[in-house]
């Protein structure tokens, strides 16, 4: 299987280990990530609030790559019907590619001014010949839990995972995302098939409060205790999250949601292809463990702690018999006629 993969900025940075661990687990279960040459911030999510043309040309330009590059004759990237076939890891990215996709087919005036402004460049973009795409979605939808579980070669037993899949991915509902918007559960799914121990998770379509951290850092803060307080509840060890932005709130800011609602959380925020690669087998660090800043030592401990054999009890020995038996009880009789 082979597919177009728009990495995004986060995955180069601060979500290196997303990007890390998604590529190791591609090579695992063999399917083929050709990254998008060229390609250029997808706008965020605010971008589109400021200056529409601008924002949708930005994204657009990503789109006219994939469909250049990705329709190039004989490279193996569409779908059945003829699309080419793009992966977001990062759920923004793929919301921005998504929608931008959506509204040039369906508004006539803003695809004529964004291929306008790319032909600048010398771009063109046929809205509706690329599929973005999310990671996730593809992974359940192609490869599948059966393929998955082959590959499992060192179960997560006893690691209890809270699934969290953020707001971005869900909503809105633009064709291609995942079963339910409101209680999807193939995240869930995955974690099981990878042995974990699925907890109950409420919260888990709430937003993480998004770059609210630097608007009003005390509507961030309580938006993300609630994740933190949520999981907690459920005795969870790790939240496994999709979205880089999700990770970084509840991963960056875990301290100083602490300081200011005097909490004590210590939940490490984990990629689920970082556990993807766990369960396959692979070293922690080649799939981007140790670069959180929650540590999840705890949680690897327990991990390989279920792997271990149980320790063998050692054989009792048999008692050693005494040479003398034990003294028989004496009748009042007796003792007279000894005496």
């Amino acid at each position: 299987m082979k597919y177009g993969y728009y990495p995004g900025c986060s995955l180069e940075r601060n979500a290196a280990a997303y990007d890390i661990s998604t590529r190791a687990v591609a090579r695992t279960l063999g399917f083929e990530l050709e990254e998008l040459d060229d390609w250029n911030c997808c706008g965020a999510t605010e971008y589109i609030a400021i200056n529409k043309l601008a924002a949708y040309s930005l994204i657009g330009r990503n789109l006219a790559l994939a469909q250049q590059q990705l329709h190039a004759s004989g490279n193996g990237h569409l779908a059945a019907d003829g699309r080419a076939q793009l992966i977001a890891p990062c759920s923004a990215c793929f919301l921005n590619l998504r929608k931008a996709d959506r509204y040039l087919q369906e508004d006539a005036k803003l695809r004529d001014t964004t291929n306008e402004a790319l032909a600048a460049a010398g771009l063109h973009y046929d809205p509706g010949t690329v599929f973005v795409r999310h990671l996730l979605e593809m992974i359940i939808n192609d490869v599948g839990c059966d393929e998955i579980k082959r590959h499992v070669t060192k179960p997560l037993n006893g690691l209890r995972v809270a699934s969290y899949y953020g707001c971005l991915l869900v909503r809105p509902r633009l064709g291609g995302e995942l079963s339910d918007a409101e209680y999807p559960t193939e995240l869930e799914s995955l974690m099981k098939t990878l042995g974990a121990e699925v907890v109950d998770f409420p919260l888990k379509t709430h937003c993480c409060g998004g770059h609210m951290t630097q608007i009003s850092a005390e509507v961030a803060y309580e938006l993300i205790r609630r994740l933190l307080q949520n999981a907690s509840e459920y005795r969870a060890d790790v939240i496994v999250t999709i979205c880089p932005m999700c990770q970084l709130n509840l991963d960056a800011y875990q301290t100083r949601v602490n300081q200011h609602f005097g909490t004590n959380f210590n939940l490490p925020i984990l990629y689920f292809t970082q556990l993807m690669g766990l369960a396959f087998g692979l070293e922690p660090k080649a799939i981007g463990f140790g670069k959180e800043i929650v540590s999840a030592e705890n949680a690897l401990i327990k991990i390989q702690r279920s792997l271990e054999p149980a320790a063998a009890s050692a054989p009792s020995r048999p008692r050693k018999k005494k040479e003398e038996g034990l003294p028989m009880p004496r009748m009042p009789e007796d003792e007279e006629v000894s005496a």
